[in-house]
């Protein structure tokens, strides 16, 4: 009777070992990434600058595309990658979105793309991230910072799993080639060298 206990003993100190060691790999595991594709249709990118230092001109792009993987279930972290079409600006005056297409601002026949690569994505606290990359205009790559607001993630109707996020940011036109520029009478800039930057978009996880 002593054996057949000691024999039982060992056999489950074994299982015990065993679901521990399998714990420890599960532990060890790295969550897979996420990936989630931008849904254009329900995201924006807007701007705003400075007009005759009395009032602002808004515009929005309608042409862009992005993607995101995250590591984290939070997003910490995430990588971000996203495209603009400087072909499809718009200021609602037709004239006035020519001459920024035009070499004076964009050069959109040399340069059709406005493109921005991540580098961090942190949580700073609650729902609000700091979201820093490179953004390249014309033909010059600058680091720049946004401030982002996670919306949350939800599943729409149709069992499509998404996630919506608010940036907003401020650059400087002229260090990234845009320098056309007229004075006032008094000395103001006819248009301002701050351009203020809105970006709505809601992502869709991959499926699969």
């Amino acid at each position: 009777m002593k054996k057949l206990f000691t024999i039982a003993a060992f056999v489950f100190a074994g299982g015990v070992a065993q679901a521990q060691a399998s714990r420890n790999v599960m532990a060890a595991a790295p969550l897979a990434a996420t990936n989630w594709s931008l849904d254009k249709s329900h995201s924006s990118v807007k701007f705003s600058v400075d007009h005759l230092v009395i009032s602002e001109v808004e515009g929005n792009f309608k042409m862009f595309n992005g993607s995101l993987t995250s590591p984290e279930p939070d997003f910490s972290n995430a990588v971000i990658e996203f495209t603009v079409d400087v072909n499809s600006i718009n200021t609602d005056d037709e004239k006035r979105d020519a001459h920024l297409k035009s070499d004076d601002f964009f050069n959109a026949e040399k340069f059709p793309a406005m493109k921005f690569v991540s580098t961090s994505f942190k949580k700073v606290k609650g729902n609000a991230y700091v979201l820093e990359g490179n953004l390249t205009i014309r033909d010059v790559t600058k680091k720049v910072q946004f401030a982002v607001i996670y919306g949350g993630t939800v599943k729409d109707p149709w069992g499509n799993i998404k996630a919506g996020f608010k940036a907003s940011g401020t650059i400087n036109r002229k260090e990234f080639g845009l320098k056309w520029g007229v004075l006032t009478e008094t000395g103001g800039a006819v248009v301002g060298d701050e351009v203020r930057m809105k970006i709505n978009v809601e992502f869709a996880q991959a499926k699969g």
